[in-house]
């Protein structure tokens, strides 16, 4: 895996509407690099033991009375093992990287169905609702609906949040939630970068979601480099048109190098 180190920024004139122009007007300001991504472990075995699941994950109930059997049902956590099966198997036929991947039919039966596979924490609270969050509209005691599935929330700053906020207001928000004892997960990278060059495995690695199947990067075929990325952005789903990075990436690896090749 790799990750991608650069920057833009959104702008749009007076007048537009501020989800329409985030979709068309984007401007990068810095150039892209790549990384790669060190993880603890490459597991040979999937799904992994549940008790290294526990390791990293964990779910936490607020409120006023710890959840019941029928509250846990609910959570949108639960393995449903035959699409565990389904997916790897799919990976195991269809992506490079798994074809030696080995399914490990023995881990998955320890993963309940009816309960979350990870430590459950309970923190008691009144409401779950966060006072200075609430509008002067909102009469509801808590969060919450009394029947069908749980909503899942995430809390913190994610997505699109990221690139319409102000770098003050992010380091505003990291200091508050510092503040507030607040925990972060930090994700390494390797000290050396990824090369651009005779590297077919950057972009597939870099965008998994745009290379479903572990290969067609740029470099595996006999196209050039212009060919091959013109061919992709041209692709009839369009998958790689709409994605927010894909074409900066593209453009600002073909700028390295071309000035690369004229200054030789």
């Amino acid at each position: 895996m790799s990750e991608m180190e650069g920057s833009h920024i959104e702008h749009w004139p007076e007048g537009f509407g501020l989800e329409k122009c985030q979709r068309r007007l984007r401007k990068m300001t810095s150039h892209v690099v790549t990384f790669e991504s060190p993880v603890p472990k490459v597991y040979q075995t999937l799904p992994p033991p549940i008790s290294d699941m526990e390791e990293v994950l964990a779910i936490m109930f607020t409120g006023p009375i710890k959840p019941s059997e029928n509250d846990m049902k609910r959570v949108p956590l639960l393995v449903r093992r035959n699409k565990v099966v389904a997916a790897l198997q799919w990976l195991q036929l269809n992506h490079a990287s798994y074809s030696d991947l080995e399914i490990s039919y023995k881990n998955l039966d320890e993963y309940p169905e009816d309960q979350p596979p990870v430590s459950i924490e309970f923190r008691r609270e009144e409401t779950n609702k966060v006072p200075e969050a609430m509008s002067v509209f909102d009469n509801e005691s808590e969060e919450g609906i009394e029947d069908g599935p749980c909503p899942f929330v995430v809390h913190g700053l994610v997505g699109e949040d990221l690139d319409t906020k102000s770098v003050n207001v992010l380091k505003g928000t990291a200091i508050c939630h510092w503040n507030k004892g607040g925990a972060a997960l930090r994700i390494g990278w390797s000290e050396k970068l990824q090369s651009i060059y005779n590297n077919p495995e950057l972009y597939p690695q870099m965008f998994p979601w745009l290379f479903p199947y572990g290969m067609g990067g740029v470099g595996s075929t006999h196209l050039s480099d212009k060919s091959h990325k013109r061919f992709l952005l041209m692709y009839h789903d369009k998958r790689f048109q709409k994605d927010t990075h894909f074409p900066f990436v593209a453009f600002s690896h073909s700028q390295v190098k071309e000035s690369n090749r004229g200054c030789t």
